[in-house]
């Protein structure tokens, strides 16, 4: 069954959907069947798997008013994984799911039928507490939360931890937070080197061991369409990220395991 997780975070530019796309394209080369959901108006996660966005019909849009079905919009990339596009008609499905009923819960039924297909399902949520947000935070088992360690970042993670815990309340009880990653990383910076061990301190084992750098080749590969790993497997960016795949799937073994030690025990 898939791990569902939301890459969230309110604040925008702290590498939301640069998670996504190369995280997704890094499990996929370590054999797990991976699903991507660009839930973002923008479709930057769409083009950066190299797919038009005009071209990209039908999308997550269709989906969530009901116009389309899942297996109709799932894409293949050519990077291993298979993608739900997005583009800018789906701005325009929050105004059309105010009138729905269970409009909270839409992207979570259409996703159902699929859960077994894949190891992974990956959302790229826009950098906003809206309806899209929502479903993605419906619709996930946890939250990856990508942050910058600047001053500003810890504010706006203390407002998402309150929004996640306000969604568990009242639509997911099951949410968690799956984990912090640090991205954009400067090592040379002190206020950097402090915001991490801040992190480190309160959230403890939620923090990723893996710390995401500041690298060019991550910030030139969507314009070509392509992950990083696929546009330069030697960069740091690459490396980064394909050392996050591997931690996550070292901390679901561990947790798969502890599961069966517990059933066996019991």
């Amino acid at each position: 069954m898939a791990r569902i997780l939301a890459v969230t975070n309110q604040k925008g530019g702290v590498g939301k959907t640069t998670t996504a796309v190369n995280l997704s394209a890094c499990l996929a080369t370590l054999g797990q069947r991976v699903l991507m959901i660009d839930l973002d108006p923008q479709g930057n996660a769409t083009t950066g798997c190299g797919i038009a966005k005009r071209a990209a019909l039908p999308t997550v849009y269709q989906i969530l008013i009901g116009r389309s079905t899942f297996a109709e919009a799932r894409v293949k990339t050519e990077f291993g994984f298979d993608i739900l596009p997005a583009n800018r008609e789906l701005a325009g499905a929050e105004v059309e799911m105010i009138e729905m009923g269970g409009r909270e819960f839409r992207l979570r039924d259409a996703l159902a039928p699929a859960l077994g297909d894949y190891d992974f399902i990956l959302m790229d949520c826009p950098p906003a507490l809206n309806m899209l947000t929502v479903n993605g935070l419906v619709a996930a088992e946890a939250v990856m939360i990508p942050m910058q360690c600047e001053y500003y970042a810890l504010e706006g993670l203390t407002d998402l931890v309150a929004t996640l815990k306000k969604v568990r309340a009242k639509l997911n009880a099951k949410l968690e937070i799956e984990g912090l990653l640090r991205t954009l990383f400067d090592p040379r910076s002190t206020l950097t080197q402090q915001v991490s061990a801040e992190l480190v301190d309160h959230f403890g084992s939620k923090v990723y061991s893996t710390i995401i750098p500041r690298n060019v080749r991550l910030a030139e590969a969507p314009s070509y369409g392509k992950p990083v790993i696929a546009f330069d497997k030697a960069s740091k960016g690459a490396q980064a990220y394909m050392m996050l795949a591997q931690e996550i799937l070292d901390r679901r073994e561990g947790v798969v395991s502890a599961a069966v030690e517990q059933g066996a025990v019991a």
